[in-house]
């Protein structure tokens, strides 16, 4: 017999945590964010959050919309916020080259942080702030002076094992300290890889020794020997012992590049709808791109480990991902922006932001109007009628309450 999955041309991840996540419950335990994370994606776009029906002015086809959950686990409703995010960003672009830096913990950190997310995911946004901050106040840098720049989480590989690192885009160049001169980046060379990973891995280990002597982590289950003082220097001697991975692309010289490269790296976690090829007889298959031969592949594996590969990287309530640094922190970012673009010699007006209706943002996106009539193709659908939130079965009755058992 097909399941109602089956006969849709694409299977999506809510598919995968309605028919499996009981399996999954059954293995693991369910933890109070996990739970919440999951009820929303089940109940995304379904009766449980209302909605509302349009109506064509022209053949009177009526159509039912549902609203989205707009969880940011959910690779459903990531989509509309990306491209608002991403047009607020054209008011920051500056005229001047872009560098991605990515800074890259060690995978033998993986443990600790899975148990500490907040502590030491916001050790790495520091660590990795400090550190280009250090570098471009060095004069002997050739900039000396304060940066600006985005950093983007992410916690994943490309299947979905634990792999922290931060995205940075950094304008090439730094404005003095009396906000008076820009200093340009010479030769399209932002820092040294080498030095900064040394500097890098010299501050993130220092703020967990900081975080470890201060009893802020925690090491449940496995983690438990870490306890000790004598286990933990060990640890640490082995990560001052590694090359901490660090890197800088080749600069993007088109400032409206670097809105389209942003929009890889922000508002999705772990994997998009689109990579998701089949689910059959329990086991998931995904694509994945090998680095190595930078080919797109497939990967098939049991719909639980899928699940639990996404719920790794399950971000802490309330933590901010995308963060912005120095002249583009959000405090006094139009006036430091202004005051940099008179020192350049270029118009100081800021791009206006426009705010454009859902029916605009999926036309430039689709092509597509989705307001035009399907049946009719000629007719305009308008609401006339909203869909209260439904207060019967929901997604309640699929996962069970959140079971806090620790694991060993």
């Amino acid at each position: 017999m097909i399941s109602k999955f089956q006969k849709r041309k694409s299977i999506e991840l809510a598919d995968i945590l309605r028919t499996h996540i009981v399996e999954y419950q059954e293995k693991y335990p369910l933890y109070p964010d996990q739970y919440k994370i999951i009820f929303d994606l089940l109940n995304c776009r379904t009766a449980y959050l209302g909605g509302h029906i349009d109506r064509c002015g022209e053949c009177g086809e009526e159509r039912i919309s549902y609203n989205s959950c707009r969880n940011r686990h959910c690779p459903r409703c990531q989509h509309l916020p990306r491209e608002k995010w991403l047009e607020d960003r054209r008011a920051d672009l500056l005229p001047v080259q872009y560098f991605h830096n990515v800074f890259t913990l060690p995978h033998e950190l993986n443990p600790i942080i899975l148990a500490n997310k907040k502590v030491m995911l916001n050790m790495l946004f520091r660590s990795v702030g400090e550190t280009l901050f250090t570098f471009g106040k060095d004069p002997r840098n050739g900039l000396g002076g304060k940066l600006g720049f985005i950093a983007v989480l992410h916690t994943w590989d490309q299947l979905l094992k634990p792999h922290f690192h931060l995205h940075c885009l950094v304008p090439g160049g730094a404005v003095s300290f009396d906000r008076q001169k820009w200093h340009s980046c010479k030769n399209e060379y932002l820092f040294n890889v080498e030095a900064l990973s040394l500097v890098f891995r010299g501050k993130f280990i220092d703020l967990m020794n900081t975080a470890y002597q201060s009893d802020t982590l925690c090491f449940p289950g496995i983690l438990v020997p870490f306890k000790k003082p004598g286990r933990f220097k060990k640890l640490v001697d082995s990560l001052y012992g590694k090359k901490w991975v660090v890197y800088i692309k080749e600069s993007i010289d088109c400032p409206e590049f670097v809105i389209k490269y942003l929009g890889r790296y922000t508002h999705r976690v772990a994997i998009s709808n689109q990579r998701i090829v089949s689910l059959k007889k329990g086991m998931v298959t995904f694509t994945y791109k090998n680095r190595d031969t930078d080919k797109i592949c497939k990967e098939t594996i049991p719909a639980v480990e899928f699940i639990r590969r996404f719920l790794l990287h399950a971000l802490p309530k309330n933590f901010v991902r995308i963060r912005h640094y120095g002249y583009l922190s959000s405090r006094n970012k139009k006036q430091h922006l202004t005051q940099i673009r008179k020192i350049m010699g270029v118009s100081v007006a800021l791009t206006t932001r426009i705010d454009k209706s859902v029916q605009e943002v999926m036309l430039e996106l689709t092509g597509v109007d989705i307001m035009r009539c399907p049946c009719c193709r000629k007719g305009k659908m308008r609401q006339v009628r909203e869909i209260p939130i439904y207060t019967g079965q929901s997604a309640y009755h699929i996962i069970r309450p959140p079971n806090l058992r620790m694991t060993a």
